[in-house]
This record gives C-alpha cells, structure tokens and sequence, in this order.
C-alpha cells in the first residue's frame, strides 16, 4: 500500500497527472493525440497489459454530426480514442479475490485532443473496488497502470 502511494504521489509531482474528479485519473500532454497514443499503446504493451480492441470514438461521432447540428462537439475536440486493454494475470487474481469486480475487465483509457493538448483519462479501479477483498491487489493494478500510461506520455515523440 505504501509502495502504490509513492507511486502515485511520484505521478502528482510530475506535473503531467491532474486530479478534478475523484473516481478518474487524468494526464495532459502537450502532443498530438497520434503520437500520444502510439507512445501509451507501447508502453502498455510492454507492461504486459494487452490491448484488445481500439475505437476510434471521433470518427464514430463524426457520422453524426448533421444529425446532432449544433449539439455535436461542442468542446471542438480534434479527436477521441480509446485503448481496451487486459493483463491475464491480473484478471485471474481479481476473479479469485472477488469475481464482481470482473466488471473491470478489461480496462481501458481514453484520450482526447482538444487544440494542442492531448488528456489521457483513466477511470480509476480503487474507486469501484472500494470495500472488496481485492483491494491491495486493485491498488497494485491501478499503480501499474498508471505506471505505464506515465511512461508512454514520457516517451521520446517518435515524430520529432
């Protein structure tokens, strides 16, 4: 427990974590949503947390934009993109600990660009998992994910 809140008090110094609301994690990172995402995708993977499936939310969104008129992106996000992601590991341990919190599998984070700036959000496991048995193990997971999303912003832009 300990080692998850230096970790996570690591993240806060950093400058690049943003805490507004409770149950959501969020990063901000002046990059394009592109190379964001390739960098935490990496990063991810390396972390062996899988990524299963990619929607490209704006792009389904846009379809809709005559429909929806003025009521369509109107915070002119540039893009919208998620990462659904699994680490098998982890997974059994949750459904040994406690099975309703299977719910969270898998994960997944969003990103969104709004002008320069791409956030990174991340619903927090800690804040479903709040009474369980699994616990430890869901700070753990929450940690190391935040660990590997820390890192992918951090990495060398590929495109500079």
């Amino acid at each position: 427990m300990i080692r998850n809140l230096l970790v996570m008090l690591a993240l806060c110094c950093t400058g690049v974590v943003r805490g507004e609301l409770p149950g959501v994690l969020h990063w901000e990172v002046e990059r394009n949503i592109d190379s964001t995402y390739k960098s935490i995708y990496k990063s991810l993977e390396e972390n062996k947390f899988f990524v299963v499936f990619e929607p490209n939310i704006g792009s389904n969104m846009e379809r809709f934009a005559t429909r929806w008129g003025e009521n369509y992106n109107r915070n002119r996000l540039t893009g919208i993109r998620s990462m659904v992601f699994c680490n098998a590991w982890y997974a059994n341990q949750v459904s040994n600990r406690d099975p309703e919190l299977l719910s969270l599998c898998p994960l997944h984070v969003t990103l969104y660009q709004q002008g320069a700036t791409t956030s990174i959000v991340f619903t927090r496991p800690t804040h479903v998992a709040t009474g369980s048995a699994a616990m430890p193990l869901i700070e753990e997971l929450e940690a190391e994910v935040s660990k590997a999303v820390t890192a992918g912003i951090r990495a060398p832009d590929e495109a500079e």
